[in-house]
Parts: C-alpha cells; sequence; structure tokens
C-alpha cells in the first residue's frame, strides 16, 4: 500500500436536500450522466485505493444503502441517525470503522456524496501535497469566477497556510472580493482528526457540529493547515438542486464529450450529444448530432451513430452505421447498418453486415452474418440465418397469451412481405416463403412455403351493398366504359 493510498475515506451522504424538492429520491441518488451523485463520489474515492471506504447515510437511508450495495458491492455505510451537523457525521464513521474493528493511522480524506464532477486525480493531489506538505489537515479549494455564498479562504501571508475559512456572511468587503472558495474536501491526519471532533461545541446557530471548527482547532493547537487548489474549479462545483443538478450534468456532459474527442472520436455538435461516464469508444468513431449514449455503450472503431440516436448498454461493431434508432441492450455486428426509425430491443444480436432497416423492431433474436430485415417489421424471439432476406411487413408471433415461444429462419432464405410466422416454427436453409402467407408449419430446406386462401372476386358487390357511394359511382362508369370498349371491339371486328 503506497504513502499516499489514504488510510480512509469519508464520503458525506446523509442530508436530506430540502431544496431538491424530492419527496421519494434522496438528493444523492439523483442522477447525472449515467451514475448517481453518491456514486460519482464513491468511484472518485476508489480510485485512491483507500484502505477503508465509508459513507455515512442518513435521510431515506435504506434507498441508499440498496443503491450502494447493487452498485458499489463491499462499501461500508454508516448510519447518522440524527442530522447532528458534518463534525457529527464524520464521528459517526469513525466510530464506525472502529466498532468494526478498523483502527486508523494515516490520512483520512472527508469528501461530500453531491459533488459529481470531483475526480480522483484531484483527490489524490491533495492527500499527497497533505503528505508532504506535513499538515494536520489540508482543504481543498478552488478559484472561482463567482465565489458569492461561499466560504472564503484567508491565508497566512507568510507561508500560505491557511489562517482562517469565512463564511459570507460574516466577512468583510474585502474578503468577500476574495475568490478562493472552501469546497468541503478535507485530507486529515486520523488522529489529530479524532482528537478534534471530541473538542467540538454545538454552540453556533444550528446548534450542530461543524467539522470545518476542526480547522481552528488543529491551528490553535499548533498544527499547520493548508491547502491545495483544484486545477479545475468545476471539480468542487456541489449540488443543491434542480438548477443545480442540470448545471452539472452539463459541465460533465462538456468534459466527457471532450475526452472522447481528444482520444479520437469525431463529435459533429458537441452541443446536443450526452455520454454516460461508462461509454467507451474507439478511434474513429463518428458520433452526429441529437445523440445520446447511455451506460455501457461501446463504440467501435469507425463506426457512425446518429443522428438522433439513443444507445443505452449497446455494442457497436467497427464501420456500422446506426441512423435515427434506439438500442436497449443490442449488440450491433461490424459493418451492419441499423435504421432510419429502428427499435433494438434487449438480447437482439446482428451479425457482421446485417440490416435492421427502416421502421424495423426486434427483441431478443439473431440475425447472422448478412442477414437483412429491410423494413416495417417485428423480429422477436428469432433466429435468422446468414444471407437472409425477410420481406416487408413480416412477423414473427412470438406471444400465445402465456408464453414465448421461437421462430428459427435458416440460411440464405427469402421470406415474402407481408408473412406472419406463428411461433414455434423453422423455416429451413435456402427456403421461400410466398407474399402474404401465415406459416404455421414448419418450412423444409429448399422448399418454397405458400399459405394463403384462394383469392375469389365477387362481381358487382359494391353496387348492390354500397348503393350511391363514389365507389359505386365510378366503378358503374368503369363497368360502362369497358362494356362500350368490348361492344366497339365487336362492332369493328364485323
Amino acid at each position: 500500500m503506497s504513502a499516499n493510498n489514504p488510510a480512509a475515506v469519508i464520503v458525506l451522504a446523509a442530508g436530506g436536500g430540502t431544496r431538491m424538492k424530492s419527496k421519494s429520491l434522496p438528493k444523492v441518488l439523483h442522477e447525472v450522466c449515467g451514475r448517481s451523485l453518491v456514486g460519482h463520489a464513491v468511484a472518485a474515492a476508489q480510485e485512491l485505493t483507500p484502505q477503508q471506504l465509508v459513507v455515512v447515510v442518513g435521510h431515506l437511508r435504506e434507498l441508499v444503502q440498496a443503491h450502494l450495495a447493487e452498485h458499489f458491492p463491499g462499501v461500508r455505510t454508516a448510519e447518522q441517525l440524527e442530522q447532528n451537523g458534518t463534525g457529527h457525521a464524520v464521528r459517526t464513521a469513525l466510530a464506525a470503522l472502529a466498532a468494526d474493528g478498523a483502527p486508523l493511522d494515516g490520512t483520512v480524506v472527508v469528501t461530500t456524496g453531491d459533488a459529481p464532477l470531483l475526480t480522483g486525480a484531484t483527490l489524490a493531489a491533495l492527500v499527497a501535497a497533505h503528505a508532504e506538505q506535513g499538515n494536520g489537515v489540508t482543504v481543498l479549494t478552488a478559484v472561482v469566477p463567482e465565489p458569492f455564498g461561499y466560504g472564503r479562504i484567508l491565508r497566512d501571508e507568510t507561508d500560505g497556510a491557511v489562517a482562517a475559512i469565512v463564511e459570507e456572511k460574516d466577512a468583510t468587503d474585502a474578503q468577500r472580493a476574495l475568490a478562493e472558495i472552501n469546497s468541503g474536501v478535507f485530507a486529515f491526519d486520523a488522529k489529530l482528526l479524532a482528537e478534534a471532533l471530541g473538542r467540538l461545541s454545538t454552540d453556533n446557530v444550528q446548534g450542530e457540529e461543524y467539522l470545518t471548527d476542526t480547522l481552528e482547532i488543529l491551528r490553535t493547537a499548533g498544527h499547520r493547515v493548508g491547502a491545495v487548489v483544484a486545477g479545475d474549479f468545476r471539480d468542487i462545483v456541489g449540488i443543491n438542486d434542480r438548477v443545480q443538478l442540470a448545471e452539472a450534468r452539463r459541465m460533465l456532459n462538456a468534459r466527457l464529450v471532450e475526452r472522447a474527442m481528444r482520444e479520437g472520436v469525431t463529435i459533429v455538435d458537441p452541443a446536443t450529444t450526452w455520454l454516460d461516464v461508462q461509454v467507451t469508444y474507439e478511434p474513429d468513431a463518428v458520433v452526429l448530432p441529437g445523440t445520446q449514449l447511455h451506460g455501457a455503450t461501446h463504440l467501435g472503431e469507425g463506426c457512425e451513430v446518429g443522428p438522433n440516436s439513443t444507445l443505452t448498454d449497446t455494442l457497436v461493431g467497427a464501420g456500422a452505421h446506426v441512423s435515427n434508432t434506439t438500442a436497449i441492450g443490442a449488440e450491433i455486428g461490424a459493418l451492419a447498418s441499423v435504421g432510419p426509425y429502428a427499435y433494438l430491443r434487449a438480447g437482439t444480436k446482428l451479425g457482421r453486415k446485417a440490416k435492421a432497416g427502416t421502421y424495423v423492431e426486434i427483441k431478443n433474436s439473431e440475425l447472422g452474418e448478412g442477414a437483412k430485415v429491410p423494413h416495417l417489421s417485428y423480429i422477436g424471439d428469432a433466429t435468422i440465418g446468414e444471407g437472409t432476406n425477410i420481406g416487408a411487413a413480416s412477423v414473427t408471433v412470438n406471444y400465445d397469451g402465456v408464453n414465448k415461444h421461437r421462430t428459427t429462419i435458416g440460411a440464405h432464405c427469402r421470406t415474402g412481405s407481408d408473412n406472419m410466422f406463428i411461433a414455434p416454427v423453422t423455416v429451413g436453409d435456402g427456403a421461400y416463403t410466398a407474399a402474404g402467407s401465415v406459416i404455421i408449419s414448419d418450412v423444409p430446406a429448399g422448399s418454397l412455403g405458400v399459405a394463403r386462401a384462394q383469392q375469389r372476386n365477387v362481381a358487382g358487390w359494391v353496387q348492390r351493398k354500397r348503393p350511391g357511394s363514389d365507389s359505386a359511382r365510378v366503378a358503374a362508369a368503369a363497368v360502362e366504359a369497358a362494356e362500350a370498349a368490348a361492344g366497339a371491339g365487336e362492332s369493328g371486328g364485323a
């Protein structure tokens, strides 16, 4: 374990977030770019490889604990049953660690569960500076363009140490002009932190234990209070309401889009492109305007996605083209073609050079190499072999009202337009089916399946059943014209 790996990281995520105006969802579970606020905090903390990682939970704690167990198994939680301030929250975390036999010796990092842009790299710089400078506590700060509302950092002119943190309401005009602010993220010496927490008072307007009071306690005791300025002020942006949530989403998305472009992805219109943090890509992928990539979506080399496509947990192969498409949990093979206006649902697997065309929906189905469903069709619970072409307006009828059944269509088949395949049914390799057929029985390899009623025409039906209608009028005129033409032909023949 490196000296720069902290003994513990404590993530404060117990607050109610009343300004979010959410009745059923804790503030820290609101999402930004595919990950919850607390998820971003935990992911950044994990980059430090701490010996211990604990999240302090409180408001709707069962939901937060369940979320962490699902997405970050193994992360420890500590319950702050009463919201008695940030100092009390950290004390709760230390008590939980001690109860579990995890005594701390080294650096303890305290961060917040509502700062989704904070990176592991910024935290690592904080921890490194804390160790190098021998501080009792080191504050992460930022120089911001608009510091209103934040606590200002006052520095000692002799050595640059932090002399005090002054809140907006208590600051002088000269102090309010300072642009360096407190982020609420700290690195402490573990033993000094425990001692300082034991000396906190609730003698303040809120009647709470403030973690920031430990800085004055340690400074008075002769310990240096240092500060590290974040390289990007956006790292420390916290979320208090849905307006700030949207702003953070925009800022993080801009960061993700820029990273993708610098790694070789062409993004034609960054302003209308949205990426989740889990999205991965290879060089020379192209993303066209109006595209959203969510979850564990991956773009292969040289593929093109968009415009106006939304892909979630979808793999796009090298050189594939995906236009105006919604895809969820799909695999799109190399050089495949999808859309426009296609819907690929979970379990869809398109082979190399396969095609899912215009107004095509596919679910839980596999298309072999070069197989095509060009337009206006639904393919559900089916296996379609290589080189097969599915005619327009075809449906694999997979549901009998109780159970789902599978359709299998072999390689190099040609199915007619307006076919219904009533599953379970198999069409053999190289077979054809006639247009308008309802296929209810297996079609052997190399056969033509025809399943449609014999056509019959009932003469004069419209004039008898729809007298006086436009249809009857034009039909009568057509009959008269045909009879006149026939009569003229007979006269000429005489």
